[in-house]
């Protein structure tokens, strides 16, 4: 089917030659990009792991000591509105082969009370200091989670593509080229007997 929506001509031909060969580089730069994303991909789930493993520790211990800030002081949502929303956030990228990976900038500041100490104790200051490292680590986990997605889709649309070149437009290229070649060297194989042909006849009326 392929053959019928190509004429056979030295323009297409020749066309047909040099769309093929992008197509080939092509697929050699969706394949390169694939396995560098995927290179990322897996420094990424790497630290995914470990910080997992990281923030389920923390978490435990702040909701433990968050526990026995309320059992001695009683419910503490007074006291924790007193603590100031830290919206001290920004967001870079930096491209992976086109694929814009976040970073999360963000100030650490030193543990500071910013609350009162009369109204409070010992284990009020360790649940707020817990929940102060379980914030820097959801930061970071966030940054690399969105990296994930983010390089997770791009490999799948890298690998769509590539396929694509190579299972369907590279071998439809080739098919149409070996139909071209086909068919113009049966009409080089025609002409030539053609003209033989027409030179015997000649020399047949020539020797009579």
């Amino acid at each position: 089917m392929a053959n019928k929506q190509v004429f056979p001509t030295k323009g297409n031909l020749l066309a047909l030659s040099k769309s093929i060969k992008l197509a080939e580089l092509g697929y050699e730069l969706m394949d390169k990009k694939r396995n560098i994303l995927i290179r990322e991909m897996m420094e990424q789930i790497e630290k995914v792991r470990s910080l997992r493993d990281e923030i389920s520790e923390v978490f435990r211990k702040a909701y433990f000591t968050l526990q026995e800030a309320n059992i001695t002081l009683g419910v503490i949502n007074d006291i924790a509105k007193a603590i100031p929303i830290d919206n001290n956030l920004e967001i870079t990228y930096r491209s992976v082969m086109g694929v814009e990976i976040p970073k999360v900038l963000y100030q650490k500041e030193k543990v500071s009370l910013k609350y009162g100490i009369s109204s409070t104790n010992t284990k009020f200051d360790y649940a707020y200091k817990s929940f102060i490292k379980v914030r820097d680590l959801i930061l970071i986990l966030a940054e690399v989670d969105n990296s994930l997605y983010r390089l997770a889709d791009a490999i799948r649309k890298s690998r769509k593509r590539a396929n694509a070149l190579k299972n369907i437009v590279i071998p439809d290229y080739n098919t149409k080229i070996k139909f071209i070649r086909d068919t113009l060297e049966e009409k080089e194989r025609e002409e030539f007997a053609r003209r033989k042909l027409i030179k015997s006849n000649q020399e047949k009326k020539h020797y009579k």
